[in-house]
């Protein structure tokens, strides 16, 4: 477990330590070596911003993103928050003075905080103080843990097939497994499929697993790197063929690629509530980080 914590100022953190921006490129410009500074515990905040960067701010929906900075006039930046909707709120780890100053910073200008997802310690202070503060309902929605890569140990043995980097013959497959692993997972809709299949596509984002007549069975997606770490996700097998070992293969397949491209960090979140994919990516190689929470909020 990655135990670090950020630094507390010499005096009591306040609600207006927080700067708010809407520009991404302004909020890059200010926060990006505090972000490149810990790019494991920070990889949504890289990963995404990232995307926004390349593909265009308004790659979720209509709804612009905001994003906001801490300590940038007092000593140094030590933390950041942004919101692409319909997503949560996500904040890099904070102390619980800092987080609590977050709440009270965002309930002052009357921003909307429909959930928060931070390091586990974090997103419990935040919903503390959120719920002190506007007497929302905080409700634990998930839980995940983050991993990153030690030493890759494939699986032995594997099973029968190859993996092979997903192109544009594949589209329509990738947008209908796409949309089913969302489903699957309950998750919010987000950028449309066929935008997602796409933006994968261009970059060799998505490897599949099929077996030896050709039919792909499963497959394995990774970010592009940035600050020198890449994020797997998503890892999805059609519901009648799990249990035969292709999910292991074809993350194991896409992690040897992201570790023979020479980058620092290969990481991926787990649903705590999975054991089973929690106990794969551990057979891997894989080892926690940390621990993250999802906080919902409602009256």
């Amino acid at each position: 477990m990655d135990a670090d914590r950020p630094a507390g100022p010499a005096d009591a953190p306040d609600a207006d330590d927080w700067q708010l921006t809407d520009d991404l490129d302004d909020f890059l410009g200010r926060a990006g070596d505090f972000l490149s500074s810990r790019p494991a515990l920070h990889t949504v905040p890289l990963t995404v911003t990232d995307a926004l960067r390349r593909r265009g701010t308004g790659m979720y929906g209509d709804e612009p993103p905001q994003y906001g900075i801490l300590g940038e006039h007092t000593g140094g930046v030590r933390g950041v928050w942004f919101r692409t909707p319909p997503f949560p709120v996500n904040i890099t780890p904070l102390t619980a003075a800092d987080a609590e100053a977050l709440a009270a910073h965002l309930a002052e200008r009357g921003l909307p905080v429909p959930d928060v997802m931070a390091e586990r310690d974090t997103a419990e202070a935040f919903a503390k103080e959120w719920e002190r503060l506007t007497g929302a309902t905080a409700e634990l929605r998930e839980r995940e843990r983050l991993y990153r890569l030690t030493e890759l140990t494939p699986p032995r043995p594997a099973p029968e097939g190859r993996p092979r980097v997903a192109g544009p013959a594949d589209r329509d497959l990738l947008i209908r497994w796409h949309t089913e692993f969302k489903e699957a997972a309950g998750l919010r809709a987000g950028q449309p499929a066929e935008q997602w299949a796409d933006a994968r596509i261009a970059y060799g984002g998505i490897t599949l697993w099929e077996t030896p007549d050709g039919t792909p069975v499963s497959m394995a997606g990774a970010t592009p790197e940035i600050a020198g770490q890449v994020r797997l996700a998503p890892v999805y097998t059609l519901a009648h063929l799990r249990g035969r070992g292709y999910a292991g293969a074809v993350t194991a397949a896409v992690s040897a690629a992201a570790v023979a491209s020479g980058v620092t960090e290969v990481l991926l979140f787990t649903d705590l509530a999975n054991p089973t994919s929690n106990a794969l990516y551990q057979r891997l190689g894989y080892r926690e980080v940390a621990d993250f929470a999802v906080y919902g909020f409602g009256e």
